[in-house]
């Protein structure tokens, strides 16, 4: 297997949205660094994405390859991504976003600053993104440079908001999204799982990303549709519960609530008739305490939702 010719693979999955994609190719021209390939995997795409992607590969100063597959979902365009991107990072460009001119090379000059020695037992660098005014989304890191894990970072330092940067694609392989879960599946399960193994981010407060908000972005499709959804926000209330406990003490408020929505997904999936697969059900005496104290309020929210469902559908 032929990887690792270039220094990154800027891996954009897309579903028709040539619309915007051209604002992603028109930022990887105005890049500064030049040792990247861009890998654009189309996820079944019905418009004319595969024509304005060969127009492109016509005059790009950088190599383009083209994947093509049967819509099934942005993880598995993502995981085929992984598996074939000739970078030895990935940086996972949406494809209404877009970089800032410098962005490569600012993830390049963090990359080589970790020792040698310790690359293997890293992930990825994180940096910021900024809106279209150049606002911040979200949160800074409590200082410019820190090296931990994701887990560390969320729950210790409370951080939040939309962040950036690339992946180590050798370590990726090894931690594909789940394609057997119907639907959206959040990122938080596959970062958790591999943070949980030891592995190391280097966060920076260094905007990467220009970030743009669009109602159709794959991005924001988990947060649209409760029921369509409803498996992978429970995996990931479920991974909460469960798997993060050691950091309970940091922020049980955030636990507390993940057990409610457990129960609010679980409820709504059972109203679907659609069963649980054993990683949803729940493993240690906390995670069941837990669940239970919150039933109540995963139920009154389960019934919020029900109404808020009959209320649209009767207008």
């Amino acid at each position: 297997m032929t990887h690792n010719l270039y220094f990154f693979t800027v891996l954009t999955p897309t579903y028709n949205r040539v619309h915007t994609l051209e604002r992603v190719y028109r930022s990887l021209c105005e890049q500064q660094f030049k040792d990247f390939e861009w890998l654009v995997i189309d996820d079944g795409s019905t418009d004319n994405t595969r024509e304005k992607i060969e127009t492109w590969q016509g005059d790009s100063p950088f190599p383009i390859r083209y994947v093509w597959q049967l819509n099934q979902h942005k993880k598995t365009a993502f995981n085929t991504g992984v598996k074939q991107a000739w970078g030895r990072l990935i940086v996972a460009l949406d494809s209404d976003d877009s970089l800032l001119p410098d962005s490569l090379q600012s993830m390049a000059d963090v990359w080589r600053g970790i020792p040698d020695d310790l690359k293997s037992g890293y992930i990825a660098v994180t940096g910021l993104c900024a809106r279209p005014d150049g606002s911040i989304v979200g949160d800074r890191f409590p200082e410019d440079v820190m090296d931990m894990t994701t887990l560390d970072m969320s729950f210790k330092h409370h951080v939040k908001g939309e962040k950036f940067g690339c992946l180590q694609t050798q370590v990726l392989k090894h931690y594909p999204f789940p394609e057997d879960i119907e639907g959206f599946v959040p990122e938080s399960v596959v970062w958790r799982a591999i943070a949980r193994d030891g592995y190391m981010t280097r966060f920076v407060n260094t905007v990467f990303r220009k970030y743009y908000e669009s109602a159709d972005s794959l991005t924001m499709e988990g947060e649209s549709s409760v029921n369509r959804h409803a498996m992978g926000i429970l995996l990931l209330a479920r991974d909460t519960v469960v798997n993060c406990l050691p950091w309970f003490r940091y922020q049980p408020v955030a636990f507390l609530l993940a057990a409610a929505r457990y129960t609010r997904f679980r409820l709504h999936l059972q109203h679907d008739g659609r069963p649980l697969p054993p990683t949803a059900e729940l493993q240690g005496k906390m995670s069941r305490l837990l669940v239970w104290l919150m039933y109540p309020v995963g139920w009154a929210l389960y019934l919020k939702d029900r109404r808020g469902s009959a209320e649209r559908l009767s207008n």
